[in-house]
């Protein structure tokens, strides 16, 4: 039987070739595509062997399609033989198989697929890669939320065991959602931004001096000198402005020594970061920054609520809510809540969450220059406070900003007050020289943003590979 592929293999004098020959006819449909409207129809499909059951003289399969499953039934009759179905029962887990089968609709809903109405019934089936059978965790003890697994007494999986095997807990169909929405983030960051009439560009990541100043900095060997791993596209983002670009965004990896084993820090992550001069206030620079933030809200409840509610079923969470306009408080006024509250804070603390609005993401302003960078504007209103601002999701920081210094004399002072060498800032320094408009950005941390908007615990959970002080691998 022509099964519509073909092995062989041709030998020379030093290599083995394999070649594989297959039906270019066939049209394999996906799984999520499966629904009562191709009842009846006779369909291929490429997935994952999910789970296996034997029962007799069948065997129910669920193959699996990215965060999307359904079942298979593989029983004896006119397209099975006893041996397909024991050949079926037996395919190891995580195995990849192309299935000929009948789309049928059912009368009770399968309540553990993705695909409730339909299943296929299977007239062949091939392996196309097959796993080993011993896996090193189980999907389905990998999507049980805790409180279940408490509860029943059922396996779940801890942060390190699916960290050390993240090729397959990525498979699992939380995980496909998470960074389905995590692409959806990025994309509608772009899309917004490239509206409103942004130029995306990118910087360098090795640089001559720390970005940011302070310690947490990476050294890297280069040629004959050191370098180092840039801590964010400031300084760049600012010279596209001076450039006369007035607008701009870059979306790339970010790099902190922060010897920090916190639930919200990795050494390594993506940035968001938005640079634009503006005309009279740096206050339009916030406005701006603050409504992208919003459209990407409205477009990931738009666009992503099947994944969304697949994050939920493991790790349940109120929905996002937010505010039009934005809420903005300044820190001053945030300090003198806190105060009434009853929590103790100095003048110059990091702010803790206290929830009194109804709103998910707000905006503090008017940030201590003590505690800001050395390239952040003063406020001159005020020559102890800084025109700069944090944006927050579910209470914690998302976004660090600041209205920056244009002006090179009062950023050389600036400076040589936080101890930077200007030797090795002196081409952005000398980049203010020459004319260079008012201007103001931020950097958001594209993990942070996920994991807030999702309701997560870790930021581990939202980045693919995650770097921290205790992990390089894989």
């Amino acid at each position: 039987e022509n099964n519509g592929y073909s092995l062989g293999s041709e030998q020379d004098n030093q290599h083995t070739k394999i070649t594989f020959s297959f039906d270019t006819d066939r049209v394999l449909v996906r799984i999520n595509d499966l629904t009562v409207e191709k009842a009846d129809e006779v369909v291929w499909v490429r997935g994952r062997i999910h789970t296996s059951r034997a029962k007799g003289k069948q065997c129910f399969l669920v193959l699996r399609q990215q965060q999307f499953n359904v079942q298979a039934l593989v029983a004896v009759g006119d397209h099975a033989s006893k041996q397909m179905v024991k050949f079926a029962a037996n395919i190891n887990k995580e195995s990849i198989v192309d299935v000929e089968g009948i789309v049928r609709k059912v009368h009770q809903k399968i309540g553990g697929c993705t695909q409730q109405d339909v299943e296929l019934h299977v007239q062949r089936i091939y392996v196309i890669s097959l796993a080993e059978p011993r896996l090193p965790l189980q999907l389905d003890d990998a999507v049980r939320a805790e409180v279940e697994g408490e509860e029943e007494g059922r396996a779940t999986v801890n942060q390190d065991t699916r960290l050390d095997n993240r090729v397959i807990d990525l498979r699992t169909c939380t995980s496909q959602a998470v960074f389905h929405l995590q692409s959806g983030i990025c994309q509608l960051f772009r899309e917004t931004l490239l509206h409103k009439g942004f130029v995306e560009i990118q910087t360098p990541k090795i640089i001559s001096a720390p970005s940011e100043g302070g310690a947490n900095v990476f050294t890297v060997s280069y040629f004959k000198s050191s370098a180092y791993l840039a801590q964010s596209p400031q300084l760049y983002k600012q010279m596209c402005i001076c450039a006369d670009f007035e607008k701009v965004f870059c979306i790339g990896p970010v790099f902190r020594a922060e010897d920090s084993n916190t639930h919200r820090h990795l050494t390594e992550f993506v940035g968001l970061d938005i640079e634009m001069a503006f005309n009279y206030h740096y206050h339009e620079v916030v406005d701006e920054i603050a409504d992208t933030l919003v459209q990407i809200f409205k477009g990931l409840q738009e666009r992503f609520q099947t994944e969304i509610l697949t994050v939920n079923k493991q790790f349940p969470c109120e929905p996002f809510k937010f505010l039009e306009p934005t809420l903005r408080l300044e820190y001053r006024e945030a300090l003198a809540m806190l105060r009434e509250a009853g929590v103790e804070m100095g003048d110059e603390d990091d702010l803790r969450y206290i929830h009194i609005y109804d709103t998910d993401f707000y905006i503090l302003d008017k940030y201590p220059l003590a505690v800001r960078p050395f390239y952040t504007m003063p406020d001159p209103g005020n020559p102890k406070n800084s025109n700069s601002y944090d944006m927050f999701m579910r209470g914690e920081e998302i976004l660090s900003g600041a209205q920056r210094i244009h002006d090179p004399e009062l950023l050389t002072e600036r400076a040589q007050h936080h101890g930077v060498d200007l030797e090795k800032i002196k081409a952005y320094i000398d980049s203010f020289r020459f004319g260079a408009p008012p201007h103001a950005g931020g950097g958001i941390g594209l993990e942070r943003v996920t994991m807030l908007y999702l309701g997560l615990s870790n930021v581990r959970q939202t980045s693919m590979f995650p770097r921290d002080p205790k992990r390089l691998t894989p």
